[in-house]
């Protein structure tokens, strides 16, 4: 029986061996192909958290819960020791002062001073704006993930089970377009609870890991709140691409064995999907080889 991580490294793979030369958005060029899919079976223990190279799942799960409070500012999560979006913020406000200040000096004056802060933290109405205050032109705001619990609780057989973040009125003000566009959900005559993610953009090595847990973290949690089990999780990328700066370094995970998948359980219920806190996540079992560090293309 194939490791339910072999069709991530064999994702890497195809895309090493045979994608397509591009100059993209960063300059930095990838490897890409268009069109790929993963399913792992949440209900029969197959937690996609990579083992071939350490993922810092915590990190992920923080970040997800910063986007269920719908915040769009940096401070909070730095204040949790998440630096993971400090750079598209640094790099506007270097452009825009001219300052070569450093990623930690930039960090540590976003914490210290609340009103530096909130001219140079804000990313604009990234996803948690998109799934919890999504401006209808009516100027009604529409909080997607609500909606989504109430339908699983009292409607789970709807057709209409989705949230997504692609906003196109305002995409120009956000600091990244959202890469994990729409999540779908669907509920089986059983009672578990299966999730559809589209993701139009993928950096598969550094990005998809993260992305992966972080969506079945949400599918635990929601299935959670609504009383349901867990079923399948699917993931599916668009544009699906490596850095060229990123290719020794996929070799170096590719040269790997996967190992024990770990499991993943909530250790409470809180009174709604608003509650949820990063003690309330147990891994357990999570024996991974060593990380492999890479810089991230802006």
């Amino acid at each position: 029986m194939r490791h339910p991580e072999d069709q991530y490294l064999d994702l890497l793979s195809r895309i090493l061996d045979g994608g397509d030369r591009r100059i993209d958005r960063t300059g930095v060029g990838t490897l890409s192909i268009f069109g790929a899919m993963l399913r792992y079976d949440l209900g029969r223990g197959e937690l996609p958290l990579l083992t071939t190279k350490r993922i810092y799942w915590k990190t992920a799960i923080r970040e997800l819960l910063w986007f269920l409070k719908g915040e769009t500012n940096i401070r909070s999560l730095l204040l949790e020791g998440v630096t993971i979006w400090s750079d598209w913020p640094l790099a506007a406000y270097r452009k825009a002062t001219g300052e070569e200040i450093s990623q930690k000096e930039f960090e540590a004056r976003i914490v210290a001073d609340e009103a530096f802060a909130a001219r140079w933290g804000e990313l604009g109405p990234v996803y948690g704006k998109q799934w919890r205050r999504w401006l209808g032109p009516d100027g009604h705001e529409h909080d997607q993930i609500a909606a989504l619990v109430e339908t699983l609780k009292t409607n789970p057989s709807s057709r209409r089970m989705l949230f997504h973040a692609w906003n196109v009125a305002e995409l120009g003000e956000m600091a990244l377009p959202p890469c994990h566009m729409v999540y779908q959900y669907h509920v089986t005559s059983d009672g578990r609870l299966n999730s559809l993610m589209l993701q139009r953009s993928v950096d598969s090595f550094l990005g998809l890991g993260f992305n992966l847990i972080a969506q079945a973290a949400l599918q635990t949690m929601l299935a959670q709140q609504a009383g349901l089990k867990l079923g399948e999780m699917v993931w599916v990328g668009g544009d699906t691409h490596l850095y060229l700066n990123h290719l020794d370094q996929v070799r170096e995970q590719l040269s790997r064995e996967p190992r024990a998948v770990p499991a993943m359980r909530l250790l409470r219920k809180p009174d709604s999907i608003d509650g949820y806190r990063i003690e309330d996540f147990d891994v357990a079992g999570y024996d991974p080889h060593p990380a492999i560090a890479a810089e991230v293309a802006v």
